[in-house]
């Protein structure tokens, strides 16, 4: 932990001021194990491998528990990096560039193996703070250590242990995997400025029948409840299909200049096309994480729609994005 993360800190229980109260050991300027405390109430929260952990597992609810622990194998597992994702973090985040991060204090939740979290560093933020509940936390810190301006927390996003101290939050494929996706978005559009904004990405209802009738009961019934490791194994196996009908079939299709056209009218075509670009690894990380989420939900514009007016937010865009999914950004008023 650097200690400039400390002003953006505030104890979830209260409110209260977090200070440094230990350490056990530094590396250079970096907290490696302490223990951080809140003035008002006295909570103590420890900083483990240069991770302060303001929630565990073995202490929330059982979903959000299990979402955690798989997800939190799956980006343990699948620390690959690809040239492509700075783009598709873009197009999630739409219509957000790279230089609206320049000097802006940025909070992300839920970061995963930490690959967003990087590029908004990289892309001048003043300071990212990433927030996980998962075991992903200790490959986010160790691919974001070396960045001055990058800091990871281990925390529960519904009690965030943050200030109001945000110009910029978002939260990329991981609201939708909560117990109650909006309250998740509430809880981090409150940690943003007036004036500031705050951008989601989430599964769309429309266009996804086909997944929610078939896919979502196969995965809540069986994959989600089978050993991770085991379900890496088996979801090989539908990987190879998705990965020779990208290489195949949609990918070469929209290349040509004469099978474009055709492409359009193919199944799925959107999104395969987006992905068709993506080797194996990637493609195998997409399967893994559609059939380990024990909770998922598809949500329809109307209802995606609602989250910003419940936040009062202004100059709201909705995209929809690879015609399965939504995208939106406002601005907090």
């Amino acid at each position: 932990m650097k200690e400039r993360l400390l002003p953006y800190l505030a104890c979830p229980s209260c409110g209260g001021v977090i200070r440094l109260l230990s350490v056990a050991r530094r590396d250079g300027t970096e907290v490696i194990e302490g223990d951080l405390d809140c003035e008002t109430c006295a909570r103590h929260f420890p900083i483990v491998r240069g991770v302060p952990r303001f929630a565990s597992l073995d202490q929330i609810e059982a979903d959000k528990a299990a979402t955690a622990e798989n997800f939190g194998f799956s980006w343990q597992h699948f620390t690959q990096e690809d040239e492509r994702y700075a783009e598709q973090f873009l197009g999630w985040l739409t219509p957000v560039r790279p230089e609206f991060f320049r000097d802006q204090v940025v909070l992300e939740g839920g970061c995963g193996k930490g690959r967003h979290t990087r590029l908004a560093a990289e892309w001048g933020a003043r300071d990212v703070i990433a927030v996980d509940l998962s075991a992903a936390v200790e490959v986010a810190h160790a691919a974001t250590r070396e960045l001055e301006n990058a800091h990871v927390i281990q925390a529960d996003l519904y009690h965030l242990p943050l200030r109001r101290a945000f110009d910029y939050a978002f939260s990329v494929g991981v609201l939708h995997h909560l117990p109650e996706p909006r309250g998740g978005f509430l809880s981090l559009a409150s940690k943003v400025k007036a004036g500031g904004h705050v951008s989601a990405w989430v599964y769309g209802a429309e266009n996804n029948g086909w997944i929610t009738r078939f896919v979502n009961p196969l995965r809540e019934k069986v994959t989600a409840r089978i050993n991770p490791r085991a379900l890496l194994q088996l979801s090989k196996l539908p990987t190879v299909a998705l990965y020779a009908a990208t290489k195949l079939v949609y990918g070469p299709l929209n290349r040509s200049a004469g099978g474009a056209n055709l492409a359009r009218k193919l199944f799925y075509n959107d999104y395969l096309k987006a992905i068709s670009d993506f080797g194996w690894r990637e493609q195998h990380t997409i399967v893994f994480d559609h059939l380990v989420a024990p909770t998922a939900f598809y949500l329809s514009r109307e209802e995606f729609a609602e989250w910003w007016q419940a936040v009062g937010a202004s100059d709201v865009v909705i995209s929809w994005h690879n015609r399965n999914s939504w995208c939106g950004m406002g601005r907090i008023t």
